[in-house]
């Protein structure tokens, strides 16, 4: 699905550069993708990261799986291809993000590992921030929240392809960020992620040019 269609077409530069976004916005764009098995707890670290980047004055922007299939992937099911297009869309989504200067919050299974390394690759390619993190829960514990009854209604049959029950969830191998959700808590999951941002300064932005506390400009070194 991800062939290129159209013909002559070409990339159109605008006046306005990815520097300049940031530098309006004080930080620098970001995807954080969430990864873990439905239950794990990815969608809650996330709603709790956006308003804790929020009462920082930093804009973000959450990128939920049920939500984007009530929207742009309405017309994808959860068979392996659908699923690898979801991603698909969902990292150019993302990246366009990014490229203006967005912190994206995306919550999603991916559980194939080729998958997600494609949507980093996308964004490594044209040197924009992907932080994978693996937000890991048992399965057993996930079953046990399992606040919509769907890996009940996966066990009976009535839920075909399940990640976890009868399809499968690749662990990731090296994500920057390996949160154990049985272990922690929302806040102590927000407050690494937090950590690791500030630790690579994507709250800040890369501005050669910066304003000061008198309101005029001085330089600074990048």
């Amino acid at each position: 699905m991800s062939e290129q269609k159209a013909t002559n077409v070409t990339w159109h530069e605008g006046l306005v550069s990815r520097e300049d976004r940031y530098n309006i916005l004080r930080q620098k764009g970001a995807t954080i993708w969430f990864t873990g098995l439905s239950g794990s707890g990815k969608s809650t670290i996330a709603v709790a990261l956006e308003k804790a980047l929020f009462e920082r004055d930093k804009l973000s922007y959450r990128l939920d799986g049920d939500n984007v299939r009530l929207g742009i992937n309405k017309n994808l099911g959860f068979s392996a291809e659908d699923r690898k297009e979801n991603i698909r869309r969902i990292g150019e989504l993302a990246r366009v993000f990014g490229d203006a200067g967005i912190i994206v919050l995306s919550s999603f299974i991916s559980p194939y590992k080729l998958d997600r390394d494609r949507v980093r690759q996308l964004h490594e390619a044209e040197h924009l921030n992907f932080i994978e993190v693996f937000v890991d829960c048992p399965l057993d514990e996930a079953e046990r929240r399992d606040p919509r009854g769907l890996y009940r209604k996966a066990r009976s049959g009535e839920i075909k392809n399940f990640t976890g029950i009868d399809a499968p969830y690749e662990v990731p191998v090296n994500p920057q960020l390996h949160l154990q959700t049985n272990m922690l808590s929302v806040e102590e999951e927000v407050d690494a992620i937090l950590e690791y941002l500030e630790k690579n300064e994507i709250l800040a932005a890369p501005c050669s040019v910066c304003v000061d506390d008198k309101g005029g400009k001085e330089a600074v070194s990048i």
